[in-house]
This record gives structure tokens, sequence and C-alpha cells, in this order.
């Protein structure tokens, strides 16, 4: 009978760029400060549009982090991507684009919602005024969903188990999910997450069919879910990503350990039927602590979806109850995207990174914009808390049906 240990799936680099940091510092000490960056639309061509508050990356400089040939090629929300990738890959202290690693050894999986349609609109545009053959190569492939996955991997010659997740907002949390069972199951390490640009004009169009979405334009005011005057959803650009690898293998070479992906769950309950996902989070979230071998009580902290639509923050409250009983309205809960806005895909990643930093800093952030709490939840405002937390759910739901939990643990914390 083997007695050899199970491989445990921690996190050792975190990267970050959306609309509050450009690093994973400084999108801590913002959303540890509760700080609100969401303003008014400056994208040219989106001034005639309803939708007028986001959450939108500035100061942003591609090429300071990215190849030129990479750019030239690639979306918006691909150069997010991977400038958080690299960002991820130093934090971690792994060795890449040096041969440092054994390229089989390292995959890379990302989630997308709507891919680069910044990219597409021009191309377009281009074949329309001017005709096809003022139509780029790289079309073909920079509006493509799965673009990121591709250009990390060739950038850094990783050749590990690659792949895409599509599946809603909740995308990625899965995507997480999904990198920690390939670390499980032999791969050395993953790079994860997910990034999102969907401040063009004709991604922003697209995006006017969601009754969800918030076209109040006054910022302050625009997204407060867990409220009376919830009016739904502020979007916005960015996102992060993670490595995810192996313990042993991170010990090995002096990583440390800033977290354990320890459990994950996912349903689907149809696109925007809110009062169903009540049943379908909690499930998700029941799978989650199952696989974690987390009881309710142990749950120091939870990140909420936070959708700003009444019936669907209901929901959400009423399958904590479900789930988590008493404790439900004990612990502390949170949702700092109110201060930056709804990055889609790269929502839920960016949960997860602040759940990480959290536990280590041992404090619960506030969420921005939100006062009066319409809901049986023990919310954190105005100031961040101070507690100890060594166990956090990180919850996510998508516009589409898709439902997902994530329990992540404190450093080396027990997962099974």
């Amino acid at each position: 009978m083997s007695t050899q240990r199970p491989r445990r799936a921690v996190v050792t680099g975190i990267g970050v760029i959306a609309p509050n940091g450009l690093r994973t510092d400084a999108y801590w000490k913002s959303v540890r400060e509760g700080l609100g960056v969401l303003g008014r639309i400056t994208r040219e061509g989106c001034e005639h549009l309803p939708l007028k508050v986001a959450g939108q990356v500035e100061g942003f400089d591609a090429s300071a982090l990215i190849d030129e040939r990479f750019l030239v090629q690639t979306d918006r929300f691909t150069h997010y991507a991977m400038a958080a990738a690299a960002l991820a890959l130093d934090d971690a202290g792994l060795a890449h684009e040096d041969g440092g690693e054994d390229p089989f050894s390292v995959g890379v999986v990302t989630a997308a919602g709507s891919g680069g349609g910044e990219f597409g609109q021009r191309e377009l545009q281009k074949l329309w005024g001017q005709g096809s053959k003022f139509v780029g190569p790289y079309q073909s492939i920079a509006w493509f969903y799965a673009a990121s996955t591709g250009q990390i991997s060739i950038r850094h010659g990783f050749k590990g188990p690659c792949g895409v997740v599509a599946s809603d907002e909740a995308g990625g949390l899965d995507a997480l999910a999904h990198a920690a069972r390939a670390v499980r199951r032999g791969t050395g390490a993953v790079v994860v997450g997910a990034a999102e640009a969907p401040l063009a004009p004709y991604s922003m169009v697209c995006q006017l069919g969601y009754s969800e979405l918030s076209t109040v334009d006054d910022p302050d005011r625009a997204y407060r879910p867990f409220t009376a005057k919830a009016c739904g959803f502020v979007p916005a650009e960015g996102g992060a990503m993670l490595l995810v690898e192996d313990e042993a293998r991170a010990l090995d070479r002096g990583a440390t350990v800033r977290a354990t992906v320890a459990g994950h769950g996912a349903t689907f309950t149809g696109a925007s039927r809110w009062k169903e996902s009540r049943e379908g989070l909690a499930q998700a979230v029941r799978v989650a602590l199952d696989e974690a071998g987390c009881a309710p009580e142990e749950i120091d902290v939870v990140l909420l979806d936070a959708l700003g639509v009444p019936e669907a923050d209901r929901a959400e409250a009423l399958a904590l109850a479900d789930v988590l009983g008493a404790h439900a309205t004990r612990v502390p809960v949170t949702a700092p995207k109110t201060g930056y806005g709804r990055a889609y895909c790269g929502a839920p990643v960016l949960d997860a990174a602040a759940a990480v930093l959290a536990m280590e800093h041992g404090l619960v952030p506030p969420t921005p914009n939100v006062y009066d709490i319409d809901c049986d939840l023990d919310v954190v405002m105005s100031a961040a808390r101070p507690a100890e937390l060594r166990t956090a759910l990180v919850l996510s739901r998508g516009l589409m049906g898709s439902n997902a939990a994530l329990v992540v643990r404190r450093g080396g914390g027990l997962a099974r």
C-alpha cells in the first residue's frame, strides 16, 4: 500500500492588472483601504452609449511588460493577461524565458468571457471601410477567447497542459480549480487566471443586452449590492493571474506557499434565473466544502459574488444561510469589487487574490460605496476589519447561469 503523500496545489505567485492597481501590492493597498476608482468611461467611441460608469485600467504601459512582437498580434485583454502572468511568475520566483524550467512541467489555463472585442472591431472596420486587403492576419487569432492561454504559453515556452475555461464569469474560479486538479494529477505548476477588456464600443453594445447592467451615471451610486438602492453591476477591465503549483515542488525550490487551493464546486441554473441560483450556489458551496474537508463554521471570510440585482443578492444571502446555517450571519463577508467594478471572468480571480492577501495580512477588506445593508449578512463596510483568517470562501455566478465556489486556506493549510 502506497504511503506517498497526496499532492497539494498551492498558490506561490500573484499578478494583478486592475483598475485600482497595476501590481499586487498596489491592488491590495487600494482594496485594504476601500478606495473607489469607478469613473465615467472615457474610451473613444463610447460617449453616446447609455453605459456611463466602469472600472478602467489607467496608466497601463503594455510595452513595458510585453515584447512588441506579442503586442501587435493581440488584443488588450491578452495584454492584461500576459502582464499579470509575468508578474505572477516573478512574484513566485519561477525561472522563465531563460530555460530555467522544464517546459513540459508548466501549463497555462485562462478563463475568458468575450475575447478580443477591441481588436476585432478595429479589423472589421477596416474590412467594411477599406476592403479585405487591409485586414491584418492576426484578426484570425486576436479576438479568440483562447488567445491569452496561447500567447502566455508561447511567450514563456510552457508546454505543459494548457486550456481555456468558457463558463461565464464563474469560469475564473473554474479555471483555478482546473489548474489545481492538473497539479494534483502530476503537473508541476500552472499559470492560471483571467483578464477582460470589455470597454470598447462593440463590446459595450453587446453588454447593453444584460438587464443586470447598471446605467446609473454617478460612480458612487452605480454599483451598490445588498442595499435597498441596488441597481445592477458596473463592468470593469483587467484581472489577475496566479501561479498554482505542487507544494513539494514549491518548497524544494524555496518558494513561499501563500495559500492552498482546497476545494471547488460548480453548478448551472440558467441565464438570469436568480431565484434558482440560490439552490445552485448553495450546492456549489457544499461541494467545495466537502472537497476541502472543511466544516461550515471553519469559514473565516466570504468574498461575495455581489451582482447588485436585488433578487440575485437575496439568493446569494439565502444560499449562504442554507449551507452555513447560523454561521452565515456571523462570518464577515465582503465585496471589494464594488470599488473597481466587476471584470467578468477576471472578477472572481481578483477576489481569490484578495482572499489570499486578506489571510496573509489578517484583514477583511471593506465593501466600498455600500452603507445601508438590506440583508442578514455581516458585510464589512467603511474600513478593513482585523481578523484571524485561516480559510476563505470565494463565490461567483455568471449572467448565463454558472455558479462556482472556491475554498482557499492560508499558507500550507490542510487540504484533501
